[in-house]
């Protein structure tokens, strides 16, 4: 903020000679000259303000002091006319100091930051000593207030000093005996902790030994349950087997024969149509007796598989299979999966059974033999839906029990003597079959005949 430095000017001439400021005005002087031309500004027209003031006219007294302050002290200092305005408007709201200063004797109990301002304003003889003395007044003022809060504040620091140290005594002491109940608690936390140590490790060893019992007791267990398990198989095996044999019994009581009549009838029949057969073959007449019925020599036998099996026919001519087919109460029993894994493998396995099924139906009604087809039902899901074709028996193996052994339990549930044909190309169960005195063919056999119907 520009500040004034002198009075020289027309007002100056002629009221203070040519008397002129050597330094700056005091700070506190010049704030109150600002706030006397501020005070005095609101009371002249705009017509008698500087051109550099009017944009101020309208401005509060306060807020001309802050905003208008340097240009104010600029023109006071530089325009007489306008100083000398201020100077009437001082008058007239101050003219008791305003005489006091124009006579020379300005008042002793006026605040000098007063008198100072307006002696600049006014500019009467001796207004540089009086601003001078104002801003030595001041400054001494200032310098007293600095000393006595110097004092105060060294007073005041000097005693914050002393509660300083005596809090510090305190602490020290306080902290002192802290410390050494803190040294006590470590030594006896240290002890704890070595005794926790050692109860872990006594605790980790425990649990190590515990962990090889449970081991040995979980493998031992292992070992029982397997045992247990290979021996519920074992029984849950001859389980099905018992309660296969007690249905197939009360199924026979229930039809009023015993399983025995039943084999005997069936090697009735076999007899019975062998012989008829023969007599159609061998064209003998009803009969009767003949001398010659008492000569001993020997009769011709009855024709079975293993009579056509002598015969030169190759083991994969269908008509083999025709033959063996034509003998008196022959039995077909047919491995199905067998069969339809090695004719039709790419089709689904419920496409393969009614394939298969279908050709048996064409064939037991050409032949008149009986039939039987036997699937692997130990992996299925639930009970398959199906509805045999007529002539035809249709069983799956139970859980836990294979087709193949189904298979060998007809074959030896038939009398000797009947000409029971079974087909398979597993080599275990022609063995099996063969040993019951079934005649095995292949499962070739049986498709080239299929594909004939």
């Amino acid at each position: 903020m520009d500040q004034p430095t002198s009075g020289a000017g027309p007002a100056g001439e002629a009221d203070g000679g040519a008397e002129a400021l050597g330094r700056p005005l005091p700070e506190g002087v010049r704030r109150r000259v600002i706030a006397l031309v501020s005070d005095a500004f609101g009371a002249l027209t705009v017509a008698e303000l500087p051109a550099q003031l009017r944009q101020y006219a309208r401005f509060t007294p306060t807020r001309r002091a802050k905003f208008a302050g340097n240009a104010m002290a600029a023109a006071l200092e530089s325009d007489a006319v306008f100083r000398q305005r201020i100077g009437e408007r001082l008058g007239q709201s101050q003219p008791e100091l305003t005489g006091a200063l124009e006579a020379g004797a300005p008042p002793a109990a006026a605040d000098p930051l007063d008198v100072a301002a307006a002696a600049y304003v006014l500019r009467p003889a001796g207004w540089v000593k009086l601003v001078e003395s104002a801003g030595e007044e001041v400054q001494r003022a200032d310098a007293e207030r600095a000393d006595e809060e110097t004092r105060r504040e060294r007073d005041q620091l000097r005693e914050e000093l002393e509660r300083a140290r005596a809090h510090t005594r305190t602490e020290t002491e306080r902290l002192r005996t802290e410390l050494e109940a803190a040294r006590k608690e470590s030594e006896s936390l240290h002890r704890k902790l070595r005794s926790a140590l050692s109860e872990v490790k006594r605790g980790e060893a425990a649990l190590r030994r515990s962990a090889a019992e449970t081991d040995a007791v979980r493998a031992e267990s292992a070992a029982q349950l397997s045992a247990v398990e290979s021996e519920s198989r074992r029984l849950k095996a001859r389980l099905g087997e018992a309660e296969a044999a007690l249905e197939a019994s009360r199924r026979a009581a229930r039809e009023g024969r015993s399983v025995e009549d039943m084999r005997l009838r069936l090697l009735l029949d076999t007899v019975l149509d062998a012989a008829s057969g023969l007599r159609r073959e061998l064209a003998l007449p009803p009969a009767t007796t003949h001398p010659a019925d008492t000569v001993d020599a020997l009769e011709p036998g009855r024709m079975s598989p293993k009579d056509i099996a002598a015969r030169a026919l190759s083991e994969t001519d269908p008509a083999l299979l025709d033959q063996l087919l034509a003998l008196p109460q022959a039995h077909l029993i047919v491995d199905g999966y067998n069969v339809t894994k090695t004719g039709y493998p790419q089709m689904p396995l419920e496409k393969q059974r009614l394939r298969l099924l279908g050709g048996l139906s064409v064939l037991a009604a050409q032949t008149g033999a009986e039939m039987t087809c036997v699937f692997d039902g130990a992996e299925l899901a639930a009970p398959v839906l199906l509805a045999p074709p007529r002539g035809v028996r249709v069983l799956f193996s139970k859980p836990g029990v294979t087709a193949d052994e189904v298979i060998r339990q007809l074959a030896r549930a038939e009398p000797p003597g009947r000409p029971v044909v079974v087909v398979s190309t597993d080599r275990e169960v022609a063995d099996g079959v063969a040993k019951a005195g079934a005649r095995p063919v292949a499962s070739v056999l049986l498709l080239k005949r299929l594909s004939r119907v």
